[in-house]
C-alpha cells in the first residue's frame, strides 16, 4: 500500500475540555481500498516536517469538516497544519487530493474567492464527469463560482458552485463531495482519487 499523509477534523469538546483530532473511519477505509495506507496528521504545524522526514508520503489528503478561521471556524490550529501540508507537497512535486473543507481551504491559499452558498447542505447533485453523470453528497455552506488563476474546473453543481478543481501543473486535485459517505462506494470515485495521485 502506498502512505498518504491524511489530515484531521478538530472536534471541540468544551464540557471536557478538549479538542481532539479526528477521522472518519469510513475515509480511512475508502483510502485502503484504492491501495492507500492513511496516516493521521496531528494538527500541530511543528509537527509537520518531522512526521514528513519519517514517512514520505505518495500523497497528502485533505479531509473535510470544519470552516476554515478565516469564515468563522474555530480550528485555526487546522489551517496552520493544512498550509504547511500543503505548502511541503507542492514544494516537493506531491499529489495533494482535497476534500470538501479540504478543497476550500486549497482553493483559497491559492487565491480562490469563496463564499456562502444555499442548497449545498445535506443534499445530492447530478454532476457531469469526463462526459458521465454522477450523482454526489453535498455538506458544505462554502462554495466557489470561479476557480483561482491555474485552475481547471471539472465539474459544478446545477446552480454554477464548482464541485471539482485540478490545478493545471500542479498534481492538484479538489473536490466538493465526501467519496467515503458513499456504501457502497463509488466507482467513478475511486477513478478520480487514482487519476489525482497517480
Amino acid at each position: 500500500m502506498k502512505i498518504v499523509l491524511l489530515s484531521q477534523r478538530v472536534d471541540c469538546h468544551s464540557e471536557l475540555g478538549e479538542r481532539r483530532d479526528a477521522l472518519d473511519q469510513r475515509l480511512v477505509a475508502w483510502l485502503a481500498e484504492a491501495g492507500y495506507l492513511a496516516v493521521p496528521v496531528p494538527n500541530n504545524e511543528l509537527l509537520i516536517d518531522t512526521l514528513w522526514g519519517f514517512c514520505v508520503p505518495h500523497a497528502v489528503v485533505l479531509s473535510g469538516g470544519n470552516d476554515l478561521a478565516v469564515l468563522g471556524g474555530d480550528a485555526p490550529e487546522r489551517d496552520a497544519a493544512e498550509r504547511r501540508l500543503l505548502a511541503r507537497a507542492m514544494s516537493t512535486g506531491i499529489p495533494v487530493f482535497a476534500i470538501c473543507r479540504g478543497m476550500q481551504f486549497m482553493v483559497a491559499e491559492l487565491g480562490g474567492q469563496l463564499q456562502r452558498v444555499a442548497g449545498h447542505v445535506a443534499t445530492r447533485h447530478v454532476l457531469q464527469i469526463d462526459g458521465c453523470r454522477h450523482e454526489v453528497n453535498s455538506y458544505h455552506e462554502w462554495g466557489l463560482l470561479a476557480a483561482p488563476e491555474g485552475f481547471d474546473v471539472l465539474a459544478r453543481a446545477d446552480d454554477g458552485v464548482i464541485e471539482m478543481v485540478r490545478h493545471r501543473s500542479l498534481p492538484l486535485t479538489g473536490i466538493m463531495w465526501h467519496p467515503e459517505r458513499e456504501l457502497p462506494f463509488a466507482a467513478l470515485d475511486r477513478v478520480v482519487l487514482e487519476r489525482a495521485l497517480g
